[in-house]
């Protein structure tokens, strides 16, 4: 049931009769993923159809979703289109292992399977009209009797349907979860699901009677927020309320207030604006939060005092709540005072090689002639990750590392300072050009929107779409949510070299 819109990336994508379900129990499930749950869902606003074909717009939009939801109404089965959309759903599952939820919706998983009952009456009506027709109409019928074997949800086991929207969106995360985590295991951190079992006896996971605090603390690319992300996408579904605050030193040299920030957490826990004027809370959100077991995790927490402003104390927060904070400075975890912190330290060799050659080789091993020169370089980072892929993909698809090697020479191994020497090999062997554009982005355009920025690099003569894309395949930089993100240590160190052109 296709919009006009273009994007045909998304999360889940709504298969509904519309006559049925759509004012009624598919418009509360679109707004409870979509809205309240930021799962990007696509529903249908084309109110009527035309034709036996479903248009380009709906095979796009249905081939680039995750997840398919299937709400099985009583007359689903009467709408060729409905029923198209299944067949093509189905093709999905089996050629990109495309995830099926279905619903069965005041209808029998048994009806459906047998186009029997109020659910065959119109399936009945539409074999006649197509009865010349009899290989789509069997096509139908297989493709009714494969979803119906599929783990879903029947209405008829809930109380109501905010008991059902409820459970549907907790199978929706909990899949979506898997997904992102076989998803990003390749390019992910080496040894992460090591580091996650080794912080979950600071999270106490088991006691849910009192408030935790983690403090998560270490150099600069060492991995810090990977894994608190890591921790957030696993546990948040146990929570009532979540948030993760990102770039909290970043966004408070950027003229963010610590009472702005503390506000966008509370909005995300509550998951509403708040519409406060001046620094003050109103007690009564306050309350709400008090009542609530919720995850918060701040990244990049750099100065004394921003915790106390930022979640308080630790009454403010539901009994099982837990709190986790990245820094670089311990000692912000100690005068809060933070009792549980969890230090990540460098990769083991072993680790350090598998992360380097996933980025220089784009598979776990190395090339046999390529290994030497591989230890080498594992060597000179010292097992922090981030100099590890910065490394790794300024040096793929090169059949003469020599400067490079003959760089990290001139470079102290041991000294950890020296990081920000061994990430400007890869600066150094920019053009110009695109030196200048990675100094555009440190000072400027951070975490701007991508299409954005190329537009004026563009208008500048630099030539945008080149040289951004260049510093994406040379991880530089990166693009989450089509913005320009860079890491901070390349962010913070890149700016002190700073000498726009715009």
């Amino acid at each position: 049931m296709a919009s006009s819109s273009s994007c045909c990336n998304y999360d889940v994508f709504l298969s509904f009769r519309g006559e049925d379900t759509r004012v009624s129990f598919t418009c509360h499930l679109y707004y409870n993923l979509n809205e309240r749950t930021k799962i990007k869902t696509f529903i249908d606003d084309e109110e009527l159809r035309r034709g036996d074909e479903i248009s380009p717009a709906l095979l796009n939009a249905i081939e680039g979703s995750k997840i398919s939801v299937v709400i099985f109404s009583k007359d689903y089965a009467s709408s060729k289109w409905c029923l198209n959309e299944l067949v093509k759903i189905l093709e999905c599952k089996h050629t990109n292992g495309q995830i099926v939820i279905p619903v069965f919706y005041s209808v029998s998983p048994s009806d459906v399977r047998h186009q029997a009952g109020i659910f065959g009456h119109g399936f009945d009506k539409l074999e006649q009209q197509f009865k010349e027709k009899p290989e789509m109409v069997q096509k139908w019928r297989d493709a009714l009797k494969e979803t119906s074997h599929l783990a879903g949800h029947e209405s008829t086991k809930f109380r109501h349907d905010a008991q059902l929207v409820s459970k549907i969106v907790e199978d929706v995360l909990k899949k979506m979860e898997k997904i992102t985590v076989s998803t990003d295991s390749s390019n992910g951190l080496v040894g992460l699901n090591s580091r996650i079992e080794q912080i979950k006896p600071f999270l106490c996971m088991d006691l849910w009677d009192t408030v935790q605090i983690v403090g998560i603390w270490g150099m600069g690319g060492i991995g810090k927020t990977t894994l608190a992300t890591a921790i957030f996408n696993q546990f948040s579904r146990e929570f009532e309320g979540r948030c993760f605050m990102s770039d909290v030193r970043r966004n408070i040299e950027r003229g963010d207030g610590l009472e702005d920030l503390q506000k966008q957490i509370l909005s995300r826990i509550l998951r509403e604006k708040l519409k406060v004027d001046g620094p003050n809370i109103p007690q009564f959100t306050k309350e709400r939060v008090r009542r609530m077991k919720v995850l918060i995790v701040l990244d990049d927490v750099s100065k004394d005092g921003q915790l106390e402003g930022l979640i308080g104390g630790l009454d403010q927060y539901g009994p099982g709540s837990r709190i986790v904070i990245t820094t670089r400075n311990k000692h912000v975890l100690e005068t809060f005072p933070v009792e549980k912190i969890y230090r990540v330290n460098g990769l083991k060799f072993d680790e350090a090689f598998e992360h380097f050659c996933n980025f220089a080789f784009k598979e776990k091993h190395c090339p046999e002639d390529f290994k030497r020169e591989s230890r080498r370089v594992v060597k000179y980072a010292d097992g922090n990750p981030l100099v590890l892929k910065v490394l790794g993909s300024s040096l793929k698809r090169k059949s003469h590392w020599g400067n490079v090697l003959d760089d990290l020479n001139r470079i102290c191994e041991s000294d950890i300072h020296n990081m920000y020497d061994i990430l400007k090999i890869s600066f150094n062997e920019l053009t110009p050009n695109v030196k200048s554009v990675f100094l555009d982005i440190a000072c400027f355009f951070e975490g701007e929107d991508k299409d954005f920025v190329i537009r004026i690099l563009d208008d500048s003569k630099s030539y945008g779409l080149n040289d951004v894309n260049v510093l994406i395949d040379k991880s530089l930089i990166s693009v989450s949510g089509n913005c320009l993100q860079m890491h901070d240590f390349i962010a913070r160190n890149g700016a002190t070299d700073c000498s726009p052109r715009i």
